[in-house]
């Protein structure tokens, strides 16, 4: 996997949450959507992919789905909740997913602290760098033991 240090990335990656930003503003309830994952985060390392983070009211949790799937397509579909959905945003300029969550939930939490907690601690940041680095067969199971860690510290 080549990874590319995010500050390669992050004027793009801010010029497609503003765009995006601009497309859900008049289709959603009330909500948020922020720039989440490796490429928000300064000195982190990525694919060089953009993560987006869309938070909403529980109560819109279902109708906001419904309105994302009219704009964007449906990816890993098998990791799906009752409080996570996840979509591709298309014709992005890098590969863009979003991620959504009802304010409060599991993941909601768990986006927020883990990118939190690495854009503001070097030895954490240091840590993802070098898991991100030697990758491998178990490297999903290792991050999500990771931010299991970053969620429990907070």
């Amino acid at each position: 996997m080549l990874l590319r240090p995010a500050d390669e990335l992050l004027e793009r990656a801010a010029a497609i949450l503003a765009d995006e930003r601009a497309r859900l503003a008049p289709l959603l309830p009330p909500h948020e959507l922020a720039l989440t994952g490796g490429s928000s985060v300064p000195g982190a390392l990525t694919k060089g992919d953009v993560d987006l983070h869309l938070r909403v009211d529980p109560a819109h949790f279902a109708t906001t789905v419904a309105a994302a799937r009219r704009v964007y397509r449906v990816v890993l579909p098998d990791i799906w909740t009752g409080t996570l959905a996840t979509f591709e945003v298309p014709g992005a300029a890098l590969p863009t997913g979003v991620a959504v969550t009802p304010v409060g939930s599991e993941h909601d939490v768990r986006f927020r602290v883990c990118w939190r907690l690495l854009s503001t601690r070097a030895d954490l940041l240091a840590e993802y760098n070098a898991m991100k680095r030697a990758a491998g067969a178990d490297y999903e199971v290792r991050k999500s033991a990771f931010f299991d860690r970053l969620v429990a510290m907070s």
